[in-house]
C-alpha cells in the first residue's frame, strides 16, 4: 500500500496564502473547462484571446478538447483543433483520448474531425462502433490514418459475433485490405488433446474450457462466446476473433498444467482444474460374531427463534446486516404466491432500503412530475444523468409489517431536484432511520432532512442545502446523493460528500437544531457512516477518498487513512473491534481492517500491509457497490459482477473466491441463520450457505428490478423492488406474534 499524501491540501493552503495570481489563473482554467462542457464557444474565444492555454489540464490530465468531445460540442472541438489543440492528449486517470470520449458517446462528426486532423486510435473507434452497432462510427474509423488490416479483421470477427450488426459485417467485408498471410502450423492431435481441459483463475473469477473441435483448439470462457485458437507455435496460440490476445500452454510432459493469457500488456495465469473422482467405498468388513450398521445421520437442529429484532437503519443494527433467529425464509415464489405474505405497490422510484421497528416498516420514494421512470441496470460505465428536473413529490410511508397495509403516508416536500440522477439512481436513495420514537428521512437533492414521530406526526425539518454529487472527473455529470442518516445518542448524523463544500453534521433528534458540523476535504461519495460503540470511546467511521474516524458527539476528527478509491459507495462494517472499509473503483481498490482507538494519520508505509492501527489490508479486492458483511469469523465481499470472496476476518487470509451467479449486484448482502442473501439488480435473490465453502441453497426471482438491501424482522423478510414492497416468510403462528403494537 502506498502512503497517503497530502499534496492537494498543502497546495490549496499555499495558493490561498501567498500565490493569489495562481489562484486567478486556476479560476480562468476552470471557466475554460466549464465552457467546453457547456459548448460556450464565445467564452472560450475570449479566454484564448486573453492568452489562456487552451491545452491547460485538469488534475486528471483532461483538456477543454477532452470535455468538448465528450459532450459532443462540434463547434468548440473544431475551434480548438484549428488552433492546434493536442488531438491525442490522454488523461492520467482513464487514459482516454478525445477520440475515445467521442466514440464512447457516439459523436460521429467529432470522430471524423479528429481522425482527419491526425488523431490515432482507429482500433478503439472500430471496436466502439461495432459494440454500439453504429455503422457511421465504423465508416469513420475506416478513414483513420493508423488503420491496419489486423484492426479490420478483428472488428469483423467482433461484428460477426454481435447480434444486430449485420450491416456492419457487410461494410467490413467490403473493405479491400491485404490480409496478412500466416503459415498454418500443424500440431499433432495428441499435443492438442493434452491442452484440453478446464482452467481457472480464482483472482479474477475466470473459468475457461479448452476443447478440440475439428482438429483445432477452441476456448469457451464461462458465459462468453466461443473463441477459436490459431497456432503460432507448438505451445502458443492467438485468438482468431481477437489476435491481440495470446494464449500459451505450459507444464512440461503430459497434460498442460497452466494457461497464460496475454492481453493489453497484462498476463493472467489460469491453472488446470483437476477433477477428482469420488472415493471408492471400502468393502464392508463384517465380524463373524457381530454385525454393526451405520447409525442414521441426526436430523438438522431447528433454528432457535429469538426475540423480535428491530432493523432501524440501512442494513439493520450498525449496518451489520445480520438477523439470526428471526425466521428468515430460504425459498419463495412470486408467481405462485408461496411464502409471499403481502405485496404493496409504492408510486415513484426509490433505491432507499426498508427499515423496521416493531410492527412498522418505513420506506421513502420520489415521484417525478414528468412520470419519468427511466432506469437502466447492468454492468456498464455510462456516466450520463437522467434529464428530469421536473417537480417531484418526496414521500415517507409506514406499512404494517404483518399485512403490508399502508398505515400512513406523508409528503415531506414538493420541489424540483437541485441535481440530476444517474441512470441507476433515483431521487430517493437515502434509507430512513428510526429510534423507535422518531423516523428521519433524507432527500439530498432538495437538501431536506425531515423528522416524524412513528405515527406520522411531523416534528421538524432541516435545510441542508442541495447535496450535489456525481462524477469526480466532470462535475457536469450529476448522479444524486445516497448516503443515509444514522442515529447516535439523540443525534441524527448525515455524511454529505459533494462537489463543493463536503461536510458531516449532526442534528438534535428532539428539535432539529444543528449540534455540530465538520468540513470534509473529500470528493463526492455515497457510503453511509457507521457508529462503533467502544469501551474507551465511540467512533464514527466514514468511507471516502480518505477514510476517517470522528467523535460522534462533537464531530472532531480522530484519525484518517488512505489511499482509497476516487469513488466510494460501501458502508464501513464493524465487528470485534475492527472496522472493515473497502473501495472498489479502479485503480485503487483496497480492503482495510482498522483497529478501534486509532489517532492521527493511520496510512501505511509503502509495501506494508499492517500496523499497530491497521490489523491487515489488501491493495486489491475491494468492492465497489455492495457493502461487505462479517458473519461469524468470515468477511464476505461481493463485487458488482457477483464475484464473492471470503476472507478470515481476523487475518485477511482468503478462504475462497466464487462467482455467485449471473446478474449485476448493487444491493448489499445480508445474513441470517447460517445463510447469506445476495440480491441482483435484475431481481434474483440468491441464498447460499455461510461457511468455508460456497454452496447455493436457492435462487428466488422477484420478477422486478431490485436495487435495495432487504430487511429481516420477526419472521418477515422485507424486499423493496423498484415499484413494490414485499413481505416474505412462513405464515405466522398467532401465538408467536411479536412486535410493538399501537
Amino acid at each position: 500500500m502506498k502512503p497517503r499524501t497530502w499534496k492537494r491540501l498543502d497546495f490549496a493552503l499555499v495558493c490561498a496564502l501567498v500565490l493569489a495570481p495562481i489562484v486567478s489563473a486556476g479560476e480562468a482554467e476552470e471557466t475554460l473547462w466549464e465552457a467546453a462542457r457547456q459548448g460556450d464557444l464565445a467564452t472560450i474565444e475570449r479566454l484564448v484571446g486573453e492568452g489562456l492555454d487552451f491545452d491547460a489540464k485538469t488534475r486528471y490530465g483532461a483538456t477543454a478538447l477532452s470535455f468538448a468531445c465528450d459532450k459532443g460540442h462540434v463547434d468548440v472541438a473544431r475551434y480548438l483543433v484549428d488552433r492546434g489543440a493536442d488531438v491525442n492528449v490522454k488523461d492520467t486517470f482513464y487514459e482516454s483520448t478525445p477520440v475515445g470520449w467521442a466514440t464512447f458517446n457516439e459523436h460521429v462528426e467529432i470522430i471524423e474531425l479528429l481522425l482527419a486532423n491526425g488523431a490515432t486510435g482507429a482500433d478503439q473507434v472500430l471496436s466502439g462502433g461495432v459494440r454500439s452497432k453504429n455503422k457511421a462510427i465504423v465508416a469513420a474509423a475506416l478513414e483513420g490514418s493508423d488503420l491496419t488490416p489486423e484492426m479490420v479483421l478483428q472488428a469483423l470477427a467482433q461484428a460477426r459475433q454481435t447480434k444486430g450488426a449485420e450491416e456492419i459485417v457487410t461494410l467490413l467485408e467490403s473493405v479491400e485490405i491485404e490480409i496478412p498471410q500466416r503459415e498454418e502450423i500443424e500440431i499433432d492431435a495428441s499435443v492438442l488433446e493434452s491442452y484440453a481441459g478446464k482452467y481457472k483463475n480464482e483472482e479474477i473469477a475466470l473459468d475457461v474450457e479448452i476443447r478440440v473441435e475439428d482438429g483445432r483448439l477452441v476456448a469457451e470462457p464461462t458465459g462468453q462466446p466461443l473463441l477459436n485458437l490459431r497456432a503460432l507455435s507448438v505451445s502458443q496460440f492467438e485468438v482468431v476473433e481477437a489476435p491481440q490476445i495470446k494464449v500459451t500452454f505450459s507444464g512440461g510432459d503430459g497434460p498442460s498444467e497452466q494457461v497464460l493469457v496475454e492481453q493489453e500488456g497484462q498476463t493472467f495465469a489460469l491453472s488446470r482444474v483437476v477433477e477428482t473422482a469420488a472415493p471408492t467405498a471400502e468393502p464392508e468388513v463384517v465380524a463373524e460374531t457381530a454385525k454393526t450398521t451405520e447409525a442414521p445421520a441426526p436430523p438438522a437442529m431447528p433454528i432457535e427463534r429469538l426475540a423480535p429484532l428491530n432493523w432501524p437503519s440501512f442494513r439493520g443494527p450498525h449496518a451489520s446486516g445480520i438477523a439470526d433467529g428471526q425466521g428468515a425464509p430460504t425459498e419463495w415464489n412470486v408467481e405462485s404466491g408461496d411464502n409471499i405474505l403481502w405485496k404493496t405497490p409504492i408510486p415513484g422510484l426509490a433505491n432507499s432500503s426498508p427499515i423496521v421497528w416493531g410492527n412498522r416498516v418505513f420506506v421513502t420514494t420520489a415521484i417525478s412530475g414528468d412520470a419519468d421512470d427511466t432506469f437502466r441496470t447492468g454492468l456498464y460505465g455510462d456516466v450520463k444523468s437522467v434529464d428530469d428536473l421536473s417537480e417531484h413529490t418526496f414521500k415517507v410511508y409506514a406499512l404494517d409489517r404483518k399485512s403490508g397495509e399502508i398505515l400512513w403516508e406523508r409528503t415531506a416536500g414538493t420541489a424540483a431536484p437541485g441535481a440530476k440522477r444517474h441512470f441507476k439512481s433515483t431521487q430517493a436513495n437515502s434509507t430512513p432511520v428510526t429510534d423507535g420514537k422518531r423516523v428521519c428521512a433524507l432527500f439530498g437533492t432538495i437538501g431536506l432532512l425531515a423528522c416524524y414521530d412513528v405515527k406520522g406526526k411531523p416534528l421538524w425539518t432541516a435545510d441542508l442545502g442541495v447535496l450535489d454529487a456525481g462524477w469526480f472527473y466532470d462535475p457536469s455529470y450529476q448522479w444524486g446523493h445516497a448516503s443515509s442518516p444514522v442515529i447516535h445518542e439523540g443525534l441524527v448524523i448525515v455524511q454529505a460528500d459533494i462537489y463543493k463544500g463536503s461536510f458531516i453534521a449532526a442534528w438534535k433528534l428532539k428539535n432539529g437544531k444543528q449540534a455540530w458540523k465538520t468540513p470534509r476535504e473529500d470528493l463526492p461519495s455515497w457510503g453511509t457512516p457507521t457508529v462503533y460503540h467502544g469501551k474507551e470511546r465511540d467512533e464514527l467511521i466514514t468511507n471516502g477518498v480518505t477514510i476517517r474516524g470522528y467523535d460522534p458527539a462533537t464531530g472532531t476528527e480522530l484519525w484518517a487513512l488512505g489511499p482509497n478509491s476516487e469513488v466510494t459507495v460501501a458502508t464501513p462494517v464493524v465487528a470485534d473491534d475492527l472496522f472493515y472499509v473497502t473501495g472498489g473503483y479502479a485503480p485503487v481498490q483496497p480492503i482495510y481492517a482498522i483497529r478501534a482507538g486509532g489517532n492521527g494519520d493511520l496510512s501505511l508505509p509503502e509495501d506494508t500491509a499492517s500496523s499497530e492501527a491497521v490489523a491487515w489490508s489488501h491493495d486489491r479486492g475491494g468492492t465497489y457497490m455492495p457493502t461487505p458483511i462479517v458473519y461469524g469469523d468470515t468477511l464476505y465481499t461481493c463485487a458488482n459482477d457477483g464475484r464473492l470472496t471470503a476472507y478470515h476476518a481476523g487475518t485477511g487470509e482468503r478462504i475462497y473466491r466464487q462467482r455467485v451467479g449471473g446478474g449485476t449486484y448493487t444491493a448489499s448482502p445480508i445474513a441470517a441463520d447460517g445463510k447469506l442473501y445476495f440480491t441482483t439488480e435484475e431481481g434474483d435473490v440468491v441464498v447460499a450457505r455461510a461457511g468455508p465453502e460456497y454452496e447455493e441453497l436457492a435462487r428466488n426471482s422477484m420478477n422486478e428490478v431490485c436495487m435495495s438491501t432487504p430487511a429481516i424482522s420477526d419472521g418477515v423478510m422485507i424486499v423493496r423492488t423498484l415499484k413494490h414492497v414485499y413481505g416474505l416468510g412462513e405464515q405466522e403462528d398467532p401465538a408467536s406474534a411479536g412486535g410493538v403494537e399501537d
